[in-house]
């Protein structure tokens, strides 16, 4: 059985996606103030793409610290795929 590199990073690719919307929508909700669900569905994101590339909440540490890791997680996303891309 040829398992190629390019599979291996297609499922931890995958394996790494799982979660993105759980974060995803918990971002969200940090950055519109709402605990509605329907948040996750509405196509509104240049206050989400401020959030996250900038400092709209300096106040916050709940923000500030979830921004870093929501950050952290795509960067890590961005490299799976790249290399996925590029393999």
């Amino acid at each position: 059985m040829d398992i190629s590199a390019k599979n291996i990073l297609f499922v931890i690719l995958m394996i790494w996606g799982f979660p993105l919307g759980y974060y995803r929508s918990k971002f969200r909700k940090i950055i519109y103030q709402t605990d509605s669900w329907t948040i996750n569905i509405k196509p509104i994101f240049w206050k989400e793409l401020k959030g996250l590339f900038g400092t709209i909440y300096p106040e916050n540490s709940i923000y500030k610290k979830y921004r870093n890791f929501y950050l952290f997680y795509l960067f890590i996303y961005l490299m799976l795929l790249l290399s996925y891309l590029t393999v």
